[in-house]
């Protein structure tokens, strides 16, 4: 976590995920930071595995790739400040995807036709076991990783393609507390 606490290692990280591998020096064109803080970034990012050299560039570039696309934290067991510094990160990471959706939602009509009318938001409700959820889970990420390589394979991506980002949360929900639940004549009240 102490190697994610900055923003922008944060931009660097979504920076190689989507566009990389790229040098200091690109990946401080665009995000606006010198190459200097860029590689320092860069460095810190690699000591703890998230980031490696893409091998030698021409001359001295150096260019750096992403180790992985995707993340998770196990903080299972974790001390109280461990948890609370997890939930942090968690909260940045979550309010930067929510940033996104909001820019997409201010920009949409600045976009061609057919990505207006694909691009989507969803809500579900659904009833499940932990088991059940599990396999939901297990299906959801095989259709999404069917995809995966072309983030690192720039080769691999079809003419007309453009990042999409796809959130996903799924959490269980109180909803009697909610007032969803044990109203008279609501299906499930007692």
């Amino acid at each position: 976590m102490r190697a994610l606490a900055h923003p922008v290692r944060i931009s660097l990280i979504e920076l190689l995920v989507i566009d990389g591998p790229l040098t200091a020096t690109e990946a401080a064109e665009r995000l606006g930071e010198s190459p200097t803080t860029c590689s320092f970034h860069l460095r810190q990012l690699a000591r703890y595995g998230f980031v490696e050299e893409a091998g030698m560039g021409p001359g001295r570039n150096r260019p750096w790739k992403i180790t992985s696309a995707g993340m998770t934290m196990d903080m299972e067991g974790a001390d109280p400040a461990t948890d609370l510094a997890a939930q942090a990160l968690q909260r940045m990471f979550r309010d930067r995807h929510l940033s996104r959706l909001q820019a997409w939602r201010d920009t949409r009509a600045t976009y061609p036709k057919p990505w207006r009318d694909l691009a989507s938001e969803n809500q579900y409700v659904l009833w499940v076991t932990p088991d059940e959820l599990e396999q939901m889970e297990i299906e959801l990420a095989a259709v999404l990783m069917r995809y995966q390589a072309r983030l690192t394979d720039r080769g691999s991506r079809p003419e007309g393609s453009r990042a999409v980002e796809v959130l996903q949360f799924i959490f269980p929900v109180d909803m009697e507390s909610l007032g969803l639940l044990g109203s008279p004549g609501h299906p499930g009240s007692s």
